[in-house]
């Protein structure tokens, strides 16, 4: 975000205090009512709280300071007061003085420098400087400050969360700024919560029905993490470094200036609704923006930072670190469990958010001492949430600090990001051997990691790429990461990505170079969407965006990671198959059922799903160099058998087919074949007891009855 001039911010009104009185110590932030404002902050060890009104969003100083008074606006651990007078829009902060003992206690109070409120429903950064952060100088000139926020006068139009079945969503993750930030866009407002609006009719059209939108809560866009090798500054792209829980990043607004963070992400999330498209936030409650003891106090670490942080017992002047961010979230602290949970349910009621995808959720099972707690409180409490009974949750199972818990993470209903999907496909369809077991499992929705406790496939989230690494493109045109532009000698990123470039390393004219990419992209694709478990798309995966084999492009708020939306249009083949992938999806019960296979039988007497290999019932599990794999679904209530061939050998292979009374095959999806050819919904005839099924290639036959048409 650039430095507005001072002309572009509007005058807010000229704070006007008729009083200030004790005011409530619940809920925390600043709540507006008919008379004014209620401020409430949490701080146990304070000794000092000031509020400071500002008049107008870039003033230097504030127009007032008003003193807390320890006997009369404190309750127990909360600072409060209400000020008669103010209204929304009114621009405010805290200074908070306190004990320095940090080496014991582990406080760092400073009364000179500018605190946010942790609670605030938007912030301004108009003035913001980061350096005047960081050190024990006085801030105030350089401080990003809060905002009143009405939420009370939007309307919704008769909005709420869609509430759709897990075993029914696709999922697209996808970056609000890379999104539309590209002039390919022609969006109004490129990189912005409106731009996304206008991209709307492509995700009807590609059939997704949520988005999980890289972080949205307040980050630091203007921190410049180091200058990449051709010495332009690099800055915090992705936005897994917020500051602002509540607020939504003033970065994707149009017109932050004018306090409208709220309304313009309302008005996303409601434009998706109407299209029947669901909002998942990916939220970051492992770490914040305030790094180590070298970082800058910006709020947690000025109001209570032994308490909203790990830090080391010997010494807590340092911080404990298992985000590979510089600090850690204390999240099982009584007062941190209550902020992030109060901040989930905000999100949910007041912008009827459909769902949250918890970014190294495992930090969140650890507890004062960061040892891995049998129960977590603060997982147990999301979980059991009554506000969040009907809210999507899904977990990153890891961290960085070494916990690892795919499969087994705290709780129930918890979904899961599913590493070891996404490393048997990549594996399987580059052409490793002796991994039918695993693709089996995989497909019918590891059941080797989720069939305990009453789990489901849906607690499976099903991914081959995601923002954090190659782009599915890249994991077929590169065999090592390519990551210099980032500035770090290409030693970031992950080293093992179990790509295979098809013969040359990066773009390639040649014709057959090219095919084979595009058919193992659609390989990918096919196994991803023909899977039980909750598929998740990279956004621009399907028209082949590229990073030019950066696999780790969190600083690149650049062409390299913008969408480009020529490449859409030129990509077509591409971008039709998975948009015809994700309506096959949609219309076979046996590719998204929400249960593990439980050896049913259909009307037709035909089991649930039989494996073959080559040929029928001859699965090759104890195969070391299989490289193939065969199966068949039972189509229940009306629907047809599928019959499905993954051949990830190099050359074609016949395939036995079952022979089915009544009824015959005919070939739906074939990746070997060209754009119009690779998805048939009306069929085309597969006659024989074999199928030929080309080198690296994905096959889906239908049954139909004998001499009719395909449904």
């Amino acid at each position: 975000m650039t430095q507005r001039r001072t002309e572009d911010v509007p005058d807010c009104p000229p704070t006007v205090v008729d009083a200030v009185t004790r005011g409530r110590p619940q809920p925390l932030g600043a709540t507006p009512d008919a008379d004014g404002v209620n401020f409430s902050v949490y701080s146990e060890q304070a000794t000092r709280v000031d509020l400071l009104l500002f008049d107008h969003c870039d003033d230097r100083e504030p127009s007032r300071m008003i003193t807390l008074d320890r006997e009369q606006n404190r309750s127990f651990h909360f600072w409060h007061c209400h000020v008669s007078g103010l209204r929304p829009g009114q621009v405010y902060a805290y200074r908070m003085d306190g004990p320095q003992h940090t080496r014991h206690s582990g406080t760092r109070f400073n009364h000179r420098k500018v605190l946010l409120d942790p609670y605030a429903r938007a912030n301004t950064n108009t003035r913001w400087d980061r350096v005047h952060a960081i050190g024990p100088e006085d801030n105030c000139a350089y401080s990003m400050r809060s905002m009143v926020v009405d939420l009370e006068s939007y309307d919704w139009e008769g909005d709420e969360p869609l509430r759709r079945p897990l075993a029914e969503t696709v999922i697209y993750e996808v970056h609000v700024g890379g999104l539309t930030a590209s002039p390919t866009s022609g969006c109004t407002h490129p990189g912005t919560f409106s731009g996304l609006v206008d991209r709307i009719p492509y995700l009807q059209q590609l059939g997704i029905t949520a988005v999980e939108l890289l972080p949205v809560f307040d980050f630091d866009d203007r921190q410049v993490l180091r200058n990449g090798p051709d010495g332009a500054p690099l800055p915090n792209y992705w936005g897994y470094d917020p500051f602002g829980f509540f607020a939504p990043h003033s970065g994707y607004c149009a017109t932050p200036h004018l306090a409208t963070h709220i309304d313009e992400f309302r008005d996303m999330v409601k434009a998706l609704h109407r299209a029947g498209i669901e909002v998942i936030l990916d939220v970051v409650f492992n770490h914040t923006s305030e790094g180590n003891e070298h970082g800058p106090t910006i709020s947690f670490r000025g109001q209570a930072n032994e308490v909203y942080y790990h830090l080391w017992p010997q010494d807590r002047r340092y911080y404990m670190d298992f985000t590979g961010c510089g600090n850690a979230i204390n999240a099982n602290h009584p007062a941190v469990a209550k902020f992030i949970i109060e901040c989930l349910e905000y999100w949910v009621t007041e912008h009827h958010v459909d769902g949250f995808r918890f970014d190294l959720a495992s930090e969140l099972s650890r507890g004062a001492e960061g040892y891995e707690m049998d129960v977590p409180p603060v997982l147990w409490g999301i979980e059991l949430s009554s506000v969040l009974s009907e809210t999507k949750i899904i977990a990153e199972p890891w961290d960085g600090g070494g916990l690892y818990q795919v499969g087994h993470f705290p709780g129930t209903r918890w979904s899961q990001w599913n590493g070891p999907f996404r490393d048997d496909v990549r594996r399987f369809v580059r052409g490793d051997g002796g991994l039918v077991g695993a693709v089996a499992s995989r497909i019918g929705g590891s059941r080797d990691l989720f069939d305990k406790d009453d789990q489901l496939p849906v607690n499976s989230i099903n991914f081959v790429t995601c923002h954090d690494g190659f782009t599915l493109n890249d994991l077929v045109s590169y065999d090592h990461k390519h990551n210099h532009a980032n500035g770090e000698a290409n030693s970031d990123g992950a080293h093992e990505n179990y790509s295979w470039n098809c013969g040359v390393e990066g773009p390639s004219d040649a014709y057959d170079i090219e095919r084979l990419r595009v058919r193992q992209i659609k390989n990918h694709a096919a196994i991803l969407l023909l899977s039980r478990g909750v598929p998740m798309i990279l956004a621009g995966d399907e028209f082949r965006n590229s990073q030019s084999g950066n696999n780790n492009a969190y600083c690149q708020a650049n062409e390299l990671s913008w969408l480009d939306w020529d490449q859409a249009e030129k990509e077509s083949e591409v971008r039709l198959f998975f948009q015809n992938m994700i309506e096959l999806r949609r219309r076979h019960r046996a590719l998204h059922d929400a249960a593990f296979f439980a050896g049913r039988r259909n009307e037709r007497g035909l089991p649930e799903v039989t494996w073959h290999g080559t040929r029928l019932e001859q699965p090759g599990w104890e195969d070391y160099e299989a490289r193939v794999l065969s199966y068949t679904l039972a189509g229940f209530d009306g629907e047809p058998d599928l019959h499905v061939v993954l051949n990830m050998f190099h050359l074609g292979l016949d395939f036995e087919l079952p022979v089915l009374d009544g009824r015959r095959w005919v070939r739906t999806v074939d990746t070997s074949r060209g754009e119009g050819e690779d998805v048939l919904f009306d069929g085309a005839p597969a006659a024989g007891t074999a199928y030929h099924a080309h080198g690296r290639s994905v096959v889906v036959l239908t049954s139909v009855p004998t001499g009719g048409a395909h449904r």
